[in-house]
């Protein structure tokens, strides 16, 4: 164990905290939770040796089938690094922190997931621009038994509901503020037994780590209540979707991209070019962004999921809406991407789309015209204007679109672009099955 140095003061930290086990945890390339443990003696190791794990976590299935590919098989070895200052004492001695995967001897992997948008940053930021994102993230309340709550009836944004589960939803805003990532909102959804949190914006990659962070409370919350917590895109077959969006703003010099400009809706030229990047960028990440066995059931029209590539002011069908600088809006002007649900990989999704926002950048890529309507009431002359396209239908379109994208496997690296291949083909026969709703309904919980 070393002596002295960060790790030894963040190790100290945790062990003043009362930290009796640390969990180092990962989001696979399918979304899906998965951690290793050790005991408090141990943590200060798990940040400098690291723990030991197959290479082929990075092609780890919803269904726990392992998609073997050319690169990755039965040989070799990675190692789990827990980024001690960003771990966290939750309850009982019980500590999380997210993981990075580093080589055996201490390089960054091309496997890491997490350095996709630690990446992504940097090459916006060498250019001159920061950001910050925030998640919005949905999820189903059941029993412990997996059974539906509100089955006597669900108001959407209900006052009853909430007030009702008061005593679970105060416990999770006091655990997420004590965790030190307080929630903006909380509340009651429209679909039945749906709740949704909204999360601080900050910078990329610790936003993507309050997805886990958050996750990982309100799991645990939930069970101390009798509940249980979904956050599959489809957790029933005639339920609401649950989303996963993410909000992003960018600036330069400490000047807002995003309003206070000259093009449409007030953006700036380079704002203008990095929304046309990311609406450019969409079909051909999809199926990253919601590209699970059950996604494309809630990508469709009406629900408010952004099944269109295009962009729009305040528009809930657009799959990019521009929320202007107002005075309710106190954290400025942002772009939500609505398209992405709570199976993508956070640290991917962010990825993938600070990269396409940076393409459009270098390629000075003209934004289309915005959508002030439902998109399927365009007619052939304002679609065009719009470039609208739908995004891929099946899970099976999704793939093939990603598969041949060659931006996706820049930003991604062709290791993880490799990995998501393998593992969304062999989730095909998943995503036609159906008890596909049953079988990953708490695949993505805590």
């Amino acid at each position: 164990m070393a002596n002295g140095g960060p790790q030894a003061e963040q190790a100290a930290r945790l062990h003043a905290d009362g930290a009796r086990l640390l969990l180092g945890m990962i989001s696979d390339t399918g979304g899906v939770l998965r951690a290793k443990a050790v005991p408090a003696a141990r943590i200060e190791s798990f940040a400098t040796s690291g723990m030991g794990a197959s290479p082929s976590w990075a092609v780890f299935c919803a269904d726990n089938h392992v998609a073997f590919t050319p690169e990755i098989g039965v040989v070799g070895d990675v190692r789990l690094v827990a980024d001690l200052a960003a771990a966290r004492v939750l309850d009982d001695g019980f500590a999380v922190a997210p993981a990075d995967v580093r080589t055996q001897d201490g390089d960054r992997s091309g496997l890491c997931w997490r350095d996709v948008a630690r990446r992504a940053e940097r090459r916006l930021a060498d250019d001159g621009i920061q950001t910050l994102a925030g998640y919005e993230m949905e999820f189903v309340l059941t029993d412990l038994t997996g059974n539906r709550l509100g089955e006597l009836g669900w108001p959407a944004y209900g006052l009853g509901v909430l007030s009702e589960l008061s005593s679970f939803t105060t416990e999770v805003a006091q655990a997420l503020a004590a965790a030190g990532c307080p929630a903006e909102q909380l509340h009651a959804e429209y679909g039945t037994g749906q709740f949704e949190l909204s999360l601080p914006p900050a910078p990329p990659v610790v936003a993507a780590d309050a997805v886990l962070l958050a996750r990982s409370v309100v799991s645990r919350v939930g069970r101390r209540h009798g509940l249980r917590a979904s956050f599959s895109p489809k957790p029933f077959p005639d339920s609401a979707g649950n989303g996963g969006h993410l909000h992003l703003s960018f600036t330069a010099t400490g000047r807002p991209l995003l309003s206070g400009g000259a093009e449409s809706a007030g953006l700036t030229e380079t704002g203008a070019q990095l929304i046309a990047g990311l609406v450019d960028g969409l079909v051909e990440t999809i199926a990253v962004l919601a590209g699970s066995a059950v996604s494309a059931d809630r990508l469709q029209p009406g629900t408010w999921s952004g099944a269109y590539s295009c962009w729009g002011v305040e528009n809930r069908e657009a799959a990019v809406r521009l929320l202007t600088a107002t005075r309710g809006n106190p954290h400025g002007a942002n772009v939500e991407i609505k398209c992405i649900d709570s199976a993508a990989n956070p640290y991917l999704a962010i990825g993938l789309m600070l990269g396409m926002a940076h393409d459009g950048l270098v390629r000075r890529l003209t934004l289309p015209a915005a959508v002030d309507a439902d998109p399927t009431a365009l007619d052939a002359e304002q679609s065009a204007a719009a470039q609208l396209r739908r995004l891929p239908v099946t899970m099976a379109q999704a793939l093939s679109e990603f598969a041949c994208s060659v931006r996706a496997q820049q930003i991604l690296g062709p290791q993880l672009h490799s990995a998501l291949v393998a593992v969304r083909e062999h989730e095909l026969e998943l995503s036609q099955s159906p008890d596909r709703y049953a079988l990953t309904r708490f695949v993505w919980s805590a």
